[in-house]
C-alpha cells in the first residue's frame, strides 16, 4: 500500500465457525487427485515485518526447502532507483533495488542457501518478459513480495491495462502448482488478492462515501481493482496493516459493497499461512505476535438511508498463534495451548471515540477496534459494547454483541487473545 511505501529499509514495508481443537500446524500435503504432487502455499504478512521475527522467516525458508532454500526477492511495488533521491545513500536507500538487496541479505541471515533479487521494477518493465528472469524464477524454491504499492506489482507483472501474466508471473504460478511457497509483506500480499483488490483509501471515508473502482491520488478515497491482482487467495478479500491503521471500517465497505462475504484482515509482524490455495482443501494457520481478522459478512445487512450507510449482523472473528481456519467450511480451530475463557471481570468497557484510528486524530491509538472486542470478551458485565468514529458527519457508531455462538479463548485464563463470531453492527448517528 501506499502508506507503507518509504518506510525505512530496517523495517520490512509495509463468521460463523464450529470450534474444534487441533493440536498440529499444517504442512503442505500431497495431493491426492495427483499422487506425487505437493501443493504450494502462500506466507501472507499484514506489513511491518520485523527483521529478527524468526519464526516467519524460518517458515518462509522450512517451506522452500530448509537448507537448500532458494528465494526471489521482488521488490517492484518499492519506487525504482531514478524516483529515490537517496538512491546513492546504502543507509537510506529506499527503492526496488535496495530493498531488494536487504530483504536477500535478510533471508540468507535466516538460513536460506540462497536469496536474489529479481530484477523488476517500473524501471524495467520489460524484464517481466525476459527469458533470462524467467531462467532465474525457475531456478527459485520459494518467492518474497516486498511491500510499497501494489499497484506497481499490476503495472509491471500483469502488464497493466492488459491484465494478463507476463512470462515471469506465468512462471512463479506454475511454481506455485508445483509446490513452492509464495510470500509477500503489505502490498506483497495484498496484490495474491482475486477481484476488487483494495487499492487505498481510509475507514472513516469508506464508510461515509462509499468504495469505487479505480486507483486515486487521494489516500482517503477507498478504492479496488475489479480485476484484481494475481488471484492466488479467492476464498476472501485481503486487507493488510488492518489494525495498526484502523482499516476494519473500510474493508467491511469494501466487502458489502463489492458482493464478498469474507475479508482476511492482516495484522503487523503475523503472518497468515495458506496451504492448498484456491482448493476445497485449502487451510489457514495464524504465526505471529498480533493476528488475522476474519471478517463474515455472509448475514450482514447494508442500506443507505437519510443519515447515511448502515450495516448490520457482521461477524468478527480474531485468530491468534497456531489458530487454524478451513475457509470451505467457515471454521475456526482455536489452537490447542488455548481453552474457553468464562469471563470474571465486572469492568466496563472503556469508552472509545475513534474505533477506526483516524490518520485525523494526533491521539488515536491502534488496534482501537480490536482493543473494543477484546474488552467486552472480558466482562460479563455487558453484552454489548459501543465505540465511534472520530469524524463526526456523520459519526458511526459500532456496537459489538456477544451474540449467539460467540465465544473466546485464552491462554493465561484471564485475557482474551483469539475471539470467535462477534456480531458488528454500523450505523451513522
Amino acid at each position: 500500500m501506499r502508506a507503507s511505501s518509504g518506510s525505512a529499509r530496517r523495517t520490512v514495508l509495509m463468521c460463523g465457525v464450529t470450534l474444534t481443537l487441533l493440536a498440529t500446524a499444517p504442512v503442505a500435503q500431497a495431493d491426492p487427485e495427483r499422487p506425487g504432487h505437493k501443493a504450494g502455499s502462500l506466507v501472507l504478512i499484514g506489513g511491518g515485518l520485523k527483521e529478527n521475527n524468526s519464526p516467519v522467516y524460518g517458515e518462509i525458508i522450512r517451506r522452500a526447502g530448509g537448507p537448500a532454500a532458494r528465494i526471489g526477492v521482488i521488490t517492484a511495488a518499492s519506487v525504482p532507483e531514478s524516483q529515490d533521491p537517496d538512491a546513492g545513500d546504502p543507509e537510506r536507500c529506499s527503492n526496488s533495488a535496495c530493498n531488494g538487496a536487504y530483504y536477500a541479505d535478510l533471508f540468507k541471515r535466516h538460513g536460506a542457501a540462497d536469496a536474489e533479487w529479481v530484477p523488476l521494477d517500473i524501471d524495467h518493465v520489460a524484464n517481466a518478459d525476459s527469458d533470462a528472469v524467467v531462467a532465474q524464477v525457475n531456478s527459485m524454491t520459494g518467492f518474497f513480495f516486498g511491500g510499497g504499492d501494489q499497484y506497481r506489482y499490476i503495472t509491471t507483472l500483469l502488464r497493466g491495462d492488459e491484465h494478463t501474466d507476463s512470462k515471469v508471473l506465468a512462471a512463479i504460478r506454475a511454481k506455485l502448482a508445483r509446490g513452492a511457497v509464495i510470500s509477500g509483506s503489505s502490498a506483497g500480499a495484498q496484490i495474491v488478492s482475486g477481484p476488487d483488490m483494495v487499492s487505498g483509501g481510509e475507514s472513516y471515508e469508506g464508510l461515509r462515501d462509499g468504495s469505487s473502482a479505480g486507483y486515486f491520488e487521494d489516500p482517503t478515497r477507498l478504492g479496488y481493482i475489479p480485476r484484481g491482482g494475481f488471484g492466488f487467495l479467492t476464498s476472501g478479500l485481503v486487507d493488510t496493516h488492518t489494525g495498526a491503521y484502523g482499516r476494519e471500517g473500510r474493508a467491511y465497505r469494501l466487502a458489502a459493497d463489492t458482493g464478498h462475504d469474507r475479508v482476511y484482515a492482516l495484522e503487523e509482524n503475523t503472518a497468515l499461512i495458506v496451504d492448498d490455495p484456491g482448493s476445497r482443501r485449502e487451510r489457514m494457520t495464524v504465526l505471529g505476535p498480533n493476528g488475522v481478522a476474519v471478517l463474515d459478512l455472509r448475514a450482514a445487512r447494508t442500506r443507505t438511508g437519510p443519515a447515511g450507510w448502515s450495516m448490520r449482523k457482521a461477524r468478527y472473528t480474531y485468530l491468534t498463534q497456531s489458530d487454524r481456519y478451513h475457509p470451505h467450511t467457515w471454521t475456526a480451530y482455536p489452537a490447542a495451548d488455548k481453552r474457553r475463557l468464562r469471563p470474571v471481570g465486572t469492568s466496563p468497557v472503556p469508552a472509545n471515540d475513534d474505533v477506526f484510528f483516524s490518520a485525523s486524530n494526533p491521539d488515536g491509538t491502534p488496534y482501537s477496534f480490536r482493543t473494543t472486542a477484546r474488552a467486552l470478551a472480558s466482562t460479563r458485565a455487558q453484552r454489548t459494547a459501543t465505540a465511534t468514529t472520530f469524524g463526526t458527519d456523520p459519526r458511526f457508531t459500532v456496537t459489538f454483541t456477544k451474540a449467539g455462538g460467540f465465544s473466546a479463548w485464552t491462554e493465561d485464563g484471564a485475557a482474551p487473545q483469539t475471539l470467535v463470531d462477534l456480531q458488528i453492527d454500523i450505523a451513522p448517528r
